[in-house]
């Protein structure tokens, strides 16, 4: 009998190697004593967080992949996860000092005061949620993508006026509701409290289809949570600023995390774990005319 690897089987093979491997290739690489903007030497940033001597990070509840595999993020497995561990490296927090906490997508981006120091769940970075929130620059600029049953009536879709009439499920609190309104004025909206919520109403047939980031939807349909899934396509001009790390608005942190990620943007660190977590959940989707 011939052994059949999958996609997803293959990236889950070689992933913990390649992202340890990136890990290693900006390890070392902060400066112990550079002034932030505020004038605090870098050195002091560990003892600026909510905890101090560790960083706090917040995921989603659970967190999907491949943002997080198999929803644990303290492996520092899967985009989000081994993208918190590099900006830890260059921000010189050691690997076990980062904590990690669960939250709520609507957490992520609400005013006041955290008991976290950084969120990260796919937030996609606009002015209203910056009024509330400090973000880093933008990590991944992602798309988003329709999942609808095999044996549904759109499974052939190649258009969005053929969702003229249909009901799309987004999760609350997301933009994955703008893309549609624009894309889809035809097809009815309907939100629901997280994904796995609007995957059953797509599966039950409460919903025609359900609407996420691509990568997120990718893994949604090929590990049936949407019973029989297909990703049908992606939503057209539905690219916005990209995502980002959110803090507390005014976090004293702000400035030390804005470098950091602009270091590990700059010196290729970000876009190897985009190639070693993400690619295979991107490429070759078809966007829907």
């Amino acid at each position: 009998m011939d052994f059949v690897i999958s996609r997803r089987q293959l990236l889950a093979l070689g992933a913990s190697t390649l992202a340890t491997a990136g890990l290693a290739a900006c390890g070392g690489s902060g400066s112990s004593d550079a002034p932030a903007a505020d004038g605090t030497a870098e050195g002091d940033f560990i003892q600026l967080t909510v905890n101090p001597g560790k960083l706090t990070v917040a995921t989603g509840n659970p967190a999907w992949e491949p943002w997080v595999m198999n929803d644990d993020p303290a492996s520092g497995e899967g985009f989000e996860a081994a993208l918190i561990y590099a900006l830890a490296d260059k921000l010189g927090v050691a690997k076990e000092d980062v904590e990690w906490v669960r939250t709520e997508f609507d957490e992520a981006c609400a005013p006041g005061d955290h008991d976290w120091d950084l969120n990260i769940q796919q937030v996609s970075i606009n002015e209203d949620r910056a009024k509330a929130v400090d973000f880093s620059p933008a990590y991944f600029v992602p798309t988003q993508a329709l999942i609808v049953r095999g044996d549904g009536n759109f499974a052939k879709a190649t258009t969005c006026a053929e969702f003229d009439g249909a009901t799309i499920a987004v999760m609350v609190g997301t933009t994955a509701d703008e893309f549609v309104k624009a894309a889809m004025p035809g097809a009815k909206v309907e939100y629901f409290n997280n994904n796995s919520d609007a995957a059953a109403a797509v599966t039950a047939g409460q919903a025609d289809g359900l609407v996420t980031d691509t990568p997120q939807a990718v893994y949604m349909a090929e590990s049936a949570q949407v019973e029989g899934g297909i990703v049908v396509g992606q939503i057209p001009n539905s690219s916005d600023a990209g995502l980002g790390i959110t803090l507390p608005l005014g976090s004293a942190l702000t400035p030390f995390v804005t470098d950091a990620m602009n270091a590990i943007l700059d010196d290729g660190t970000v876009q190897g774990l985009i190639d070693t977590w993400l690619k295979a959940y991107t490429s070759d989707i078809p966007v829907l005319a």
